[in-house]
This record gives C-alpha cells, sequence and structure tokens, in this order.
C-alpha cells in the first residue's frame, strides 16, 4: 500500500518542480535569473535535461541571468547534487 502512494507522490513532485524550468519564459532580460534561481536550475538539470527532449524552449542553463552569480549558483547545485553538499563523508566500518 505504501508503495504505490509512494510513485503516485514522486510522479506528482516531478510534474509540480517542471514548472519553474529554465526558459519556461519566468526571467527575461528586464527580469533575470539570480543566484537562487541558478540553484534551483541546478537542482533541476536532470529533470530539465528529459523534458528538453520533448519540448523545446525548456532548457538546462537560463540564459536571461545575472552572469556570475546565477552560474556560481548552477554550478554549487550542480556538483552538490539535489542540496546535498557533503564536506566531511564518513566512512562505512
Amino acid at each position: 500500500m505504501k508503495k504505490p502512494a509512494l510513485i503516485l507522490l514522486l510522479i506528482f513532485s516531478c510534474l509540480l518542480l517542471t514548472g519553474c524550468l529554465p526558459g519556461d519564459g519566468r526571467n527575461s532580460e528586464a527580469r533575470p535569473a539570480g543566484f537562487l534561481w541558478g540553484i534551483w536550475h541546478g537542482w533541476m538539470a536532470p529533470i530539465s535535461l528529459i523534458v528538453s527532449l520533448f519540448r523545446g524552449h525548456i532548457r538546462i542553463y537560463e540564459t536571461a541571468n545575472t552572469g556570475w552569480w546565477y552560474d556560481l549558483g548552477f554550478y554549487i547545485a550542480v556538483i552538490g547534487g539535489f542540496g546535498s553538499i557533503e564536506l566531511v563523508r564518513k566512512k562505512k566500518r
């Protein structure tokens, strides 16, 4: 019973989160994407890659951005992976 509910919740969450992908028209030259949008787009990069295969206007990287700050946020999120930056790794015994 828990497994179908978990799968349904995962699918619903992915559909909900795709509303904020790069290239959706939310950001423009007048309102460029900043540092926090860079972090968000970095976390969503794997989903953006899949969606961009079916929708031409969706991109992995927002072209209307603030520059260095957006890039920093994007790369922090991509390298950290879904918000879990581990500076100290625990070794298994």
